[in-house]
């Protein structure tokens, strides 16, 4: 058991929201000009080689890692990851950062919400009134009428489903499998499936984007990374209201380099739905005590 310091930890969180922000403007910049599958491809090579090292330090090194009590789930876990970075990187290109965050945060109240069907937790009322209010939040941001809605704003929405679903996965394979495990299977099966769609779309890239490709690689190793040591040095439920800051941080590259809008409903319904998802969790913290 680690020690735990809540400072450092909330320090590591904040540092991994500006590192996702980041991850998330090159994505946009390479998905404009090239193929996203391939963009995706080559960011899971990195990504496999870092869990395959991970892996060979480990407990059990990597047939230990291999071993897991839920081999379907966990590779439908990976497969469902890897799905979810193909939408949330669409919605990039094509909604632009605040629009897509804005409507992505909304994927606590989906796991919320679906806590119940998939993991057999009890939700009261007061929790599916914040469910029910946050999605509110989220019908002030998509305006409905309005041109933002024709332009598919269900595609983060999309991502935001399969992503709270791929976290409850996460939550239901850790009773019985090691976090290394669930990191392993992720990395690699995710590595072979993206592979097999994006060795189809190869494009020659210029020597410039190879340099955001390869930033690319190491903010998504380096997220990662502060993630996981972020969570072993601080309470889950200590440190996940900072991940809205990954919002305010995305906003503004989009406003700076991107020229995106930050419009007043897209900013009056993250503040409903951040302030929802923030209740849900403290909610949660209070029933678990």
């Amino acid at each position: 058991m680690r020690e735990q310091n809540l400072r450092a930890g909330i320090g590591m969180m904040v540092a991994t929201t500006v590192v996702f922000a980041l991850q998330d403007g090159i994505s946009r910049h390479l998905a404009g000009t090239y193929n996203t599958y391939m963009v995706v491809m080559i960011r899971y090579w990195f990504f496999a080689l870092f869990v395959l090292a991970i892996a060979a330090r480990s407990t059990g090194g990597i047939r230990g890692a291999v071993r897991s009590h839920h081999p379907f789930l966990q590779a439908f876990r990976a497969l469902l990851l890897v799905a979810e970075i193909y939408v949330m990187i669409y919605a990039f290109v094509h909604l632009g950062l605040i629009d897509t965050h804005a409507v992505f945060i909304c994927y606590p109240l989906l796991v919320a919400a679906l806590s119940g069907p998939v993991l057999g937790e009890k939700v009261g009322w007061r929790r599916w009134s914040a469910i029910a209010i946050g999605f509110l939040g989220v019908l002030v941001i998509l305006e409905p009428g309005s041109g933002m809605v024709s332009l598919g704003a269900a595609v983060p929405l999309l991502a935001a489903a399969m992503f709270a679903l791929y976290g409850l996965l996460t939550r239901y394979v850790a009773r019985k499998d090691a976090g290394e495990v669930s990191f392993f299977w992720t990395g690699i099966v995710g590595a072979l499936f993206a592979t097999a769609v994006g060795m189809w779309f190869w494009q020659p890239m210029s020597g410039t984007d190879w340099l955001w490709m390869g930033v690319l690689c190491l903010t998504a190793v380096a997220g990662h990374w502060m993630l996981i040591r972020a969570y072993e040095i601080a309470e889950a439920s200590a440190l996940q209201p900072f991940a809205y800051l990954q919002l305010v941080w995305g906003a503004a590259m989009g406003m700076s380099i991107f020229g995106d809008t930050l419009r007043p409903n897209v900013a009056l319904g993250a503040a409903i739905v951040a302030s929802a998802g923030l209740f849900t969790l403290w909610r949660a913290r209070q029933v678990a005590r």
